[in-house]
Formats: structure tokens, sequence, C-alpha cells
């Protein structure tokens, strides 16, 4: 076949919404098959292997991102029930989870406070402006309530949601790695550091791991979320007006 049908046969492909669909999926089996092979190395992160297959093909083939989501947002429209489906390890370490209740709460707290001042001090130190420490700010929680922080406090969605995805397959990547070193053996533990700084990406890679870190996990990514988004607009305001 000669380059120039192969160009055609893409460009009719690329207006296909199962292409995009179909070009997700195998790139995340590819992504994951990298990573059984690899001994589940969290370098190998089949997230982030699947996220530079995908712009790889994107940047080669010209095609923008919004023709390549128009197959995608049927994985996109997943998160939702995924999400919901949490209740369900959540359910199972109920009598766990009462007794540490305490315990949790002040662990959100504190994490989301932490997570917020490292980084907007960090920021502010090498010389960021105002609207890049008001995008940063956020950057622990998922994704759609991190860009209403930051639209609130004077920041820019589009830059929060591109920080958030590297804050969480960068947790979820040298996390495992961070808590081996210091010593840290609990699965409830390190299911709940996982959650608190990595969120989502951070949670799948805990299940990955263990259900009881895969529990705890999506606990503390939503106790988190709820956190941020009530004291990071607050503190914002407070501080710089």
């Amino acid at each position: 076949m000669e380059p120039a049908d192969l160009t055609q046969l893409w460009v009719y492909l690329s207006t296909k919404p199962l292409t995009g669909l179909t070009m997700t999926l195998v790139a995340y089996a590819i992504g994951f098959w990298l990573y059984q092979k690899s001994n589940r190395n969290p370098v190998c992160n089949p997230v982030v292997i699947a996220i530079a297959i995908i712009a790889a093909i994107l940047h080669v083939t010209g095609t923008p991102y919004s023709v390549y989501f128009d197959g995608a947002q049927f994985v996109h429209f997943l998160l939702g029930p995924a999400t919901v489906a949490l209740a369900v390890p959540l359910f199972r370490q109920m009598e766990t989870l009462k007794r540490a209740l305490p315990v949790i709460i002040f662990g959100v707290l504190f994490g989301s406070l932490m997570a917020t001042a490292s980084t907007v001090a960090i920021a502010h130190l090498l010389g960021a402006s105002m609207e890049t420490l008001a995008s940063l700010a956020p950057k622990s929680v998922t994704t759609p309530v991190a860009m209403g922080i930051a639209k609130e406090i004077g920041g820019v969605p589009a830059l929060t949601a591109v920080c958030v995805i590297v804050t969480g397959i960068v947790g979820a990547t040298l996390g495992p790695a961070v808590m081996n070193i210091v010593g840290l053996t609990d699965w409830r533990a390190r299911g709940f550091a996982m959650g608190v700084a990595a969120h989502g990406i951070g949670t799948a890679r805990a299940f990955q791991v263990n259900q009881t870190a895969g529990a705890f996990s999506g606990l503390s990514m939503g106790l988190n979320t709820i956190a941020t988004a009530l004291t990071v607009p607050f503190l914002w305001h407070w501080l710089f007006g």
C-alpha cells in the first residue's frame, strides 16, 4: 500500500468514533502488557504508557484531540460508574474504617493542607505568578473538582488539569518506592497516602497491589476532594484577598 493510500485511510478512520475508542483500549492493553512483563514495576505505569502512545499517534497523524475524543468519550463516560463502584470495597472494609475514622479525618485534613501549602510555597520560591500558583494549589484532587477550584481562585483550569494528571502519574509511579524507603508497610496507611497524594490514578495503582490499600485510597481520595474544595478557596481568599 502506498503512503498516500495510508494517509487517506487514516483520514477516513479518524472521523469514526470507534477509532478513538479502539486506540484507547489498544494503547492501554499494550501498557498493561509491558507493566506485567516488567514484574509490575511502578515505573512502567500502564496509564503513562497509554498516554504516550496516544499522544504520539495524534502528533504524527496531525489528528486534533477533539476528533480523538469523539470516540474516547465512551471510556470517559465510564469514569462515573467506576467511581461509584469504589463503594463496594469501602463497604467490605467498613469495620476497619469505623475504627480508624478519627485518624482518617485528621490525616485527610493535614494531607490536604500540606499538599496545597507545599506546592504553593515551592512554586512561589521558584518565581511563579499568582495565576500559576492558583492553578497549582488544587493539584492533588480529581480533575473536575480541581479545575473548578482553580477557576474560583483565579487560576487557569487547563493548566490545573495538566498538573493534576502529572501529579497522579508521578504519585502512582514513585509513591510505592517512597513508602518502601520510609518503611511504611501497613496497607491501610499506604492506600490512604496514595489517595490523598495521587487521587484517581494513585487509587487505581493501589487496587492493583492490594484490595485493602485500594479501599483506603478510594476513601481518602473522596474525603480529600471534599476537604480541598472547602478549605482552599477560603484560605486563598483570606491570604491573598
